[in-house]
């Protein structure tokens, strides 16, 4: 899907509150940015995030937390369709 910030999916099937932006960053890696209706400022405070950092961060946090999965909101390919089917 795609409106005015960009293509976009919906990370939970449950709500359409959410939604996680995608597109290709300068250096051609896949980038990740969250809007939330009831959290309008989450958009603002946070800049887009590489498929990398994610990555990583997910790691971090599978470390401490074993009954989550930190990559559920990110989804590769998804955006990577996203991404293919807009160019």
């Amino acid at each position: 899907m795609k409106d005015e910030r960009g293509l976009y999916y919906y990370p939970s099937m449950q709500t359409h509150d959410v939604r996680m932006y995608v597109r290709q960053g300068e250096e051609g890696g896949i980038e990740f940015r969250m809007w939330n209706k009831e959290l309008p400022e989450v958009w603002e405070r946070h800049e887009w995030i590489p498929l990398d950092v994610v990555r990583t961060a997910a790691r971090l946090y599978a470390q401490r937390n074993k009954d989550r999965n930190p990559m559920g909101l990110y989804d590769e390919a998804i955006a990577r369709r996203l991404l293919d089917e807009d160019s």
